[in-house]
């Protein structure tokens, strides 16, 4: 199971939301760019960022922190968070984020994600984010009517090959993940599913972990000190 410490930034600084909400913000650091080099040196193989401003209203004010970010590690790079066309695709790939995270225009356009699975392959991630199953969009702002099983069921069918999947009402929350949530994707879909949101303590990611979960997002825990990650990897 590969961990991917998270790096959610709001207004180029490096931030956590609690469940979602963009009024519960707590503030981990002025440069992402600083956090990013840490968790490499800490011993990552891979980070998770998060462009809220982009998730929230589409703006790519973080762009360019993205960009430093690039240039200051040399592990591999996922990012989601407002990447809702073509340009947006293509413009972070060619920069060299190893693979982009979709949510809300997957959703609202069925034909594009498609598109964009076709000629990406498995550069292409959807963002799974959901309340009581229900599938959230516009950066949690908005909550749609489409179940998140149905929806990752139809993904699949279009080529999909790996999911994130936050629990919105656990992540920040210190809480422990929705394992319930997670045993019944594995059973219904073969897709690689990245767990995202309450991920707390280290018996959450051993049994994450047992039942087989390609990978794991983990930011509060991390920040907070409840999770060191040198003892995360050697789990």
């Amino acid at each position: 199971m590969i961990i991917y410490p998270a790096i959610d930034m709001k207004d180029m600084a490096c931030v956590r939301l609690t469940q979602g909400s963009y009024d519960r913000i707590t503030k981990y650091g002025e440069d992402p760019v600083k956090v990013a080099r840490e968790w490499e040196q800490k011993g990552a193989q891979v980070l998770h960022l998060v462009d809220l401003d982009g998730a929230r209203d589409g703006r790519r004010i973080n762009q360019p922190v993205v960009e430093r970010i690039l240039k200051n590690v040399s592990i591999p790079v996922q990012l989601g968070g407002g990447i809702r066309d073509t340009e947006g695709v293509r413009t972070f790939l060619d920069l060299g984020v190893s693979r982009v995270i979709v949510g809300t225009a997957a959703l609202r356009n069925k034909p594009w994600i498609r598109e964009m699975l076709k000629i990406y392959g498995d550069r292409i991630v959807v963002s799974i984010d959901a309340i009581k199953g229900m599938i959230a969009t516009d950066g949690w702002e908005n909550v749609s009517d489409t179940r998140a099983l149905d929806y990752i069921g139809e993904l699949e069918s279009y080529g999909l090959k790996r999911i994130v999947y936050t629990d919105i009402e656990r992540d920040g929350m210190l809480s422990g993940p929705n394992f319930n949530m997670y045993q019944e994707l594995q059973s219904s879909v073969s897709l690689e599913i990245i767990a995202s949101g309450g991920i707390t303590t280290m018996e959450d990611v051993k049994r994450l972990k047992e039942m087989g979960l390609y990978g794991a997002i983990i930011g509060k825990a991390l920040y907070n000190g409840n999770l060191e990650l040198e003892e995360v990897l050697k789990c």
